[in-house]
């Protein structure tokens, strides 16, 4: 499965939940996460990678900016792992 049909997966996960979610394709910051969502009144952001794909040291920062903020952000490779997170949260479905 290629990266972008697995954000589309997460993507369509969310919404099922009721989030408000967006996929970011061209943004005015770099290493801003792949997918954005308020589920619960929370803002989360996903990093999609592949199976062995690395996130970036600017990734890393932009998940520290979130977590400052109040948000969620985790690296993801599978609706599984966006599931997992949101348990590890707090949210229910």
């Amino acid at each position: 499965m290629t990266e972008a049909q697995t954000q589309k997966k997460i993507i369509d996960y969310l919404e099922s939940l009721g989030a408000y979610v967006f996929k970011t394709i061209q943004c005015n910051r770099a290493g801003v996460a792949d997918i954005v969502c308020c589920i619960q009144g929370t803002f989360c952001a996903f990093e999609v990678k592949k199976e062995k794909g690395v996130i970036s040291k600017l990734q890393v920062y932009h998940q520290g900016l979130v977590a400052e903020a109040g948000g969620r952000s985790a690296v993801v490779r599978s609706v599984q792992d966006v599931k997992d997170a949101l348990e590890a949260w707090g949210f229910t479905s």
